[in-house]
């Protein structure tokens, strides 16, 4: 369906984008961070269907429709802007169940389905995601060949890409915290987490 000689440019293209840091990594390296690595796993989750929609949209053409109505999408994006800056905020106060208790106390932690959404609006919402696809995805489209059968290729070689670099920025924030935790820095931690993830909210809104 797709030619070996467009994979070659297609896979390093792609992987370079996932691995550069931006709004998804940053939210996986945080929840690595407070959450752990398997419990965000769920946030994954929902970022990969965000992606994959995304994706989806561009390649079929639909971004043009996003284009005709602006307001709508700059209201999605300050809304997910908003909650996200919220729950940085909690977590910079050492509050909220996205941080990392002070004292060795059981709080209930954020819920999958929490986690899930998360992710997904922030993939979705995500304006230089958008860009990324529009600019990148059309190109390594055959019209002589059978749209359906290549972009669930090339999804789905765009989704692994993106769980794997997922994994490692959440298994970065684990590592950090390992470090920090060892140090009894878990305040910092929250502030460092919280700090981030105020940033993501920004970068969403405003992106």
């Amino acid at each position: 369906m797709i030619k070996l000689s467009l994979l070659s440019v297609f896979v390093p293209t792609f992987l370079f984008v996932s691995l550069t840091p931006g709004m998804c990594m940053t939210l996986s390296m945080v929840l690595g961070m407070t959450q752990g690595v398997k419990r965000t796993l769920w946030m994954m989750a929902g970022e990969l269907v965000g992606v994959g929609l995304v994706a989806l949209a561009a390649g079929a053409g639909v971004a043009a429709l996003m284009l005709r109505q602006p307001e709508l999408f700059a209201l999605f994006k300050w809304v997910g802007g908003v909650y996200l800056g919220y729950l940085g905020v909690m977590m910079w106060r050492s509050r909220g169940r996205m941080a990392i208790p002070l004292e060795n106390v059981e709080l209930p932690r954020a819920s999958r389905g929490q986690l899930a959404l998360q992710g997904f609006v922030t993939a979705v919402a995500n304006p230089k995601g958008w860009a990324f696809f529009v600019a990148l995805l059309p190109p390594f489209l055959d019209a002589s060949r059978s749209l359906g059968g290549q972009l669930a290729i090339l999804i789905a070689i765009i989704l692994l890409i993106e769980f794997l670099c997922l994994l490692l920025y959440a298994a970065g924030g684990k590592g950090l915290r390992r470090v920090l935790g060892e140090s009894g820095n878990i305040r910092l931690l929250n502030r460092i987490a919280g700090t981030l993830m105020v940033g993501v909210g920004i970068w969403l809104a405003l992106g």
